[in-house]
């Protein structure tokens, strides 16, 4: 059984992941890949500079994430540009993660499952949904980002009502830790009970 975990900026869709690798599921990072993929010299940062210019290096030639998202942002197209350039990649090595995983339940952990089109990979998406100025609130407060930014970072990704609808599960994290973690208990209830027909009712 794959979950697909997926939820915008600052909803705490890593926090869920997290619960869920705590009862035992293997999780696939997104965002680990996304790092992984554009070590110095990668046919990836290659295309990321001749695409955004080589502003977008640190001195010693790694990628300087927090400039490439603020130029891919900021740009018209720009944060088109990047997904084009960045999700077939990192959906291919997901996918061979996925594959190789041995345990029951396999947690794809992906800011951007939705706007990907990466649906295909997971058997049940699992959407963690908070109002938009939480949102704001918690990746200001929380991961320090302006609040300039994150609003950018929210513009460029799909709404929260298609979102919502492409989700097979939903999990409310607006409240405490606590009330998540309940609701990823029940969740994971639901999972093993039915990882076998890899289907949920």
């Amino acid at each position: 059984m794959i979950l697909g975990v997926t939820g915008g900026i600052g909803s705490g869709k890593s926090t869920v992941a997290r619960l869920l690798a705590a009862q035992g599921a293997c999780v696939i990072d997104a965002d680990a890949i996304a790092r992984e993929i554009v070590n110095p010299s990668s046919p990836v940062l290659d295309d990321l500079v001749e695409a955004f210019g080589s502003e977008i290096l640190h001195e010693d030639g790694t990628l300087n994430r927090a400039k490439l998202a603020a130029v891919a942002f900021s740009e018209p197209g720009g944060t088109g540009r990047l997904n084009a350039i960045m999700h077939p990649r990192i959906a291919a090595v997901a996918a061979e993660r996925l594959a190789a995983a041995n345990t029951s339940v396999v947690v794809y952990d992906m800011p951007l499952l939705v706007e990907t089109g990466q649906q295909d990979l997971v058997d049940h998406v699992v959407v963690v949904d908070i109002p938009e100025e939480l949102q704001v609130e918690r990746a200001v407060g929380m991961r320090g980002l302006e609040e300039q930014d994150v609003r950018r970072r929210i513009a460029s990704q799909v709404g929260r009502a298609e979102r919502l609808a492409a989700a097979d599960t939903v999990i409310d994290n607006s409240g405490t830790l606590e009330q998540t973690a309940e609701q990823v208990d029940r969740l994971w209830r639901r999972v093993t009970d039915t990882a076998s027909s890899s289907t949920l009712a």
